[in-house]
């Protein structure tokens, strides 16, 4: 049985956790696939900038209920900090500088 070819993001490979939740959602992975690379990539950090294992599963939850709502990107997220295409903005550096 061949696996079918989910895209990724920008920066961010896609994890196995948040890839076998768009694999068994035929919705949310059609809403996957209609945005960005950037869009995906902003959804994968958000993902995996998690410390607890408890919390990364809630994350992923959301991608794929969120997704399925509507959302294109997640909301309130300062956004990917591991882009290395552009420097990071005024309200990015904030919050890096507030987990020092």
């Amino acid at each position: 049985m061949a696996t079918k070819k989910i895209s990724s993001g920008t920066v961010h490979g896609l994890p196995a956790d948040l890839r076998k939740a768009l694999a068994v959602d035929p919705k949310a992975l059609a809403k996957w696939e209609d945005i960005t690379p950037l869009a995906r990539n902003e959804w994968i950090c958000w993902a995996i900038s998690i410390k607890t294992p408890e919390k990364r599963k809630e994350h992923v939850g959301r991608v794929i209920s969120e997704l399925k709502e509507g959302m294109r990107r997640p909301c309130c997220w300062y956004g990917c900090v591991h882009r290395k295409d552009k420097a990071l903005s005024s309200s990015q550096k904030s919050v890096m500088k507030r987990r020092e």
